[in-house]
């Protein structure tokens, strides 16, 4: 039975099923059985255990507990080994219940005894203890029965086992319990201090779980106030590793940052790992700014996933430490801040309407008046994405916040991004038609002007698409068509751009004219005449036979409202 189910979760289930468990209790009680045939049937127990926790609670329903704690009165040791390692297993379970432990009151004094046994029965009743000591009471239990004094050799064991479970047990024994705490700074170990010890177990040379669970037992130490705050063996030492914690800190974020960058799958993965959100979000309020910054990148990464800004990144309110970090930050975190704010604000991601309402808006408004060109292009794609499919409402806050003069002075910098995303911005301002005619009617001079400025520049085509088709919303508004169809200048800019060489402008320039000669709308008929008197009818002519194939259609389409 033994060989069949170590390490075979399925062959252990179909035992437990089969009724194994009662049969080998009964073995294991039975006087008559020998004291290897016992120790055998402990160790098939403690196999089981370490199956599911549907196992364990197999186990517990069958009063697995009583039958164990009673074999550790036998003589044989290695039996009572094999007991504890199979009550260790069972405690050590989530599902169970850790008063188990503690309702028979002879049991912990007998623990203790069994300490001195061997380095085993050292480590799992340390390990049982540790598992098991939840909360005051418990602590009370323990302390009364001599735990500190009958673990506190163990602490300078040969083995590493029993040394980090003696520290676990000594780390839950002080936390937040003063009695434990001051008693400790007093014992005497091989004639040294506790303290000194724990101290000792924080040298880089340890491994890391002992480094941090020693200087978990210091910490708790202070809090109760046994160890003063400035004392030498504190100060320097929780200094030096709060370094080296933050390096590791650092180190990990960035290692996520890189994994998640690109693949779906591998951010599901680092999202969905046990409380991962959770030290991700609790490491944008570090006190280390390259920790911050690691952090920041992290989310960053995470947030290029469509599916976790609409789950995870709403559960976890990612938006409110970020709007925090982004009040006052040096600049290479709010760099990457901000950019992760520019995916939080795209309109499918529920994070919008919290943010908004947050006071965003004066914020990125703040960012577009940054000398860093990288805060203006961040600055200005946030408010870009926040009006895109916006309410008037916002779109007006937006203009507001901004200035107009400010918009102006983003429409010629000098930095290609910021132009092309403010572009963006005005282009989702002037969406839908009543927006359109609504800013138009306070924003039109200056919007035309600027426009004028753009067609007639040094730009590359980019960036006079995205202008031409600003035109194109313009000339989709009911009164604001009428302010291109009152400007010559532009009217001739555009029946230029229908003649280039380049097919992407004269599609720009294609949408300004359908939407001003669509056949349903008032005046068409007028600016129809307008129009063809211009030439543009013939240059429509020309493009109906252009190989370009949407070219042509469009071409088409607009010549059937000339005939309709």
């Amino acid at each position: 039975m033994k060989n069949a189910v170590i390490g075979n979760n399925k062959q252990k289930a179909n035992l437990i099923v089969l009724g194994a468990v009662p049969r080998l209790l009964y073995l294991l009680q039975q006087e008559t059985s020998s004291t290897e045939l016992k120790t055998e049937c402990a160790v098939v127990l403690g196999s089981l255990a370490m199956g599911t926790e549907n196992n364990v609670k197999s186990l517990l329903d069958c009063h697995i507990i009583p039958a164990l704690l009673q074999g550790l009165l036998s003589p044989d040791l290695k039996f009572i080994e094999a007991c504890l390692r199979c009550l260790r297993t069972i405690f050590t379970s989530p599902v169970t219940p850790e008063e188990l432990l503690y309702t028979d009151a002879t049991v912990i004094p007998h623990l203790m005894a069994l300490l001195s046994r061997s380095r085993y029965t050292q480590e799992y009743i340390c390990q049982i203890f540790s598992h098991c000591c939840k909360g005051p009471d418990h602590q009370t239990i323990l302390f009364n029965h001599g735990a500190v004094q009958n673990i506190a050799h163990l602490l300078t064991s040969v083995s590493y086992k029993v040394r980090m479970q003696a520290l676990k047990c000594f780390s839950v024994l002080a936390f937040e319990n003063p009695q434990v705490s001051m008693t400790l700074v007093n014992v005497l170990v091989d004639g040294e201090l506790l303290p000194q010890i724990f101290v000792k177990m924080l040298q880089r040379d340890k491994p890391i779980e002992m480094q941090l669970t020693s200087a978990k037992c210091l910490t708790y130490m202070c809090r109760a106030g046994a160890i003063r705050t400035d004392d030498n063996c504190i100060v320097l030492k929780l200094d030096h590793d709060l370094k080296h914690a933050h390096e590791l800190r650092q180190a990990a974020f960035k290692l996520y940052a890189s994994l998640g960058a690109n693949d779906e799958d591998i951010r599901k993965k680092i999202i969905e790992t046990e409380n991962m959100m959770d030290r991700i979000v609790t490491g944008l309020s570090e006190s280390s700014v390259k920790v911050r910054l690691a952090a920041v990148r992290c989310l960053h990464s995470l947030s290029r996933s469509v599916q976790q800004l609409r789950t995870s990144f709403q559960d976890h309110a990612v938006w409110k430490p970020l709007m925090k970090v982004l009040q006052n930050a040096p600049d290479e975190i709010l760099v990457v801040a901000s950019s992760m704010l520019c995916n939080l604000l795209l309109e499918f991601s529920p994070s919008k309407e919290p943010i908004l309402e947050s006071g965003a808006v004066e914020l990125l408004c703040g960012l577009t008046q940054s000398e860093n060109p990288a805060l203006r292009v961040n600055g200005i794609w946030a408010l870009m994405n926040m009006a895109f499919q916006a309410e008037q409402k916002i779109k007006a806050d937006i203009l507001r916040s901004l200035s107009t003069e400010q918009l102006f002075r983003l429409l010629s910098d000098s930095d290609l991004n910021v132009l092309m995303k403010t572009l963006g911005l005005l282009r989702n301002l002037l969406s839908t038609r009543p927006h359109i005619d609504k800013i138009m009617s306070t924003h039109g001079k200056q919007i035309m002007q600027a426009v004028t400025l753009i067609l007639e520049g040094e730009h590359n085509i980019e960036v006079k698409e995205q202008t031409l088709c600003i035109l194109a919303n313009i000339a989709d508004g009911t009164t604001a068509k009428e302010l291109i169809m009152t400007n010559d200048d532009i009217l001739q800019k555009i029946k230029y751009y229908m003649g280039h060489s380049h097919v992407k402008l004269q599609l720009a320039a294609m949408f300004c004219i359908s939407n001003l000669i669509w056949n349903e709308e008032e005046g068409s008929q007028e600016r129809q005449d307008k129009l063809r008197d211009m030439g543009i009818v013939d240059i429509l002519h020309k493009l109906s036979q252009s190989p370009d194939s949407n070219l042509c259609d469009k071409a088409k389409t607009a010549l059937q409202q000339y005939l309709a």
